[in-house]
């Protein structure tokens, strides 16, 4: 039997609705404060600088929505193996692996492909994926037709909204596609 596709997860814009009005969280959402120092990356949005802890949302029933996707789920996130420390027990996730993405980090391309794109090409390794994000572009999406040999799926997500039904169906929707000879 073959291996199931790929799930890359994004935090903050799909599961994290961070752009959403400040003063009023979502509905089905609950606030996780992350205290600064908790290994979080200081490069990601000037961290280190803020003086609160950081205010995440997340909805608790993102977690077994994604599990019956129909996907190995994988952090392609900033927050990398602290995705599961902070993120995966709120949404009721099990440790999940994570993409290690060392001196990509951060890094601009010349190309003006996202930094996360070659990393993730190269762990899915010619296998069926789907990340979602709220910074694809179509250079992301030209980069993994051009350089991934396997169906590939780059979901944007608002980041205002986070995750929503819609999504859902549509990730659904290609793992099905991926999974039918």
């Amino acid at each position: 039997m073959s291996r199931p596709p790929l799930l890359f997860l994004d935090v903050d814009g799909p599961l994290n609705p961070y752009a959403a009005q400040p003063e009023r969280r979502p509905d089905g959402y609950t606030t996780l404060r992350v205290p600064l120092g908790s290994g979080i990356s200081a490069a990601d949005g000037g961290l280190s600088t803020r003086r609160r802890p950081l205010r995440v949302w997340l909805n608790p029933e993102h977690g077994p929505a994604l599990l019956g996707l129909g996907y190995e789920l994988c952090w392609a996130t900033t927050w990398m193996a602290e995705a599961n420390r902070w993120i995966a027990p709120t949404l009721g996730l099990p440790e999940l692996p994570f993409v290690d993405f060392g001196y990509a980090l951060f890094r601009e391309r010349p190309d003006g492909v996202h930094w996360k794109t070659g990393p993730l090409v190269d762990y899915a390794a010619g296998r069926p994926f789907a990340w979602v994000d709220d910074e694809q572009s179509e250079l992301d999406h030209a980069y993994v037709a051009t350089h991934h040999e396997g169906p590939g799926l780059l979901h944007h997500v608002n980041p205002r909204l986070g995750l929503r039904e819609p999504d859902f169906r549509t990730l659904a929707d290609f793992a099905v596609a991926v999974n039918t000879p």
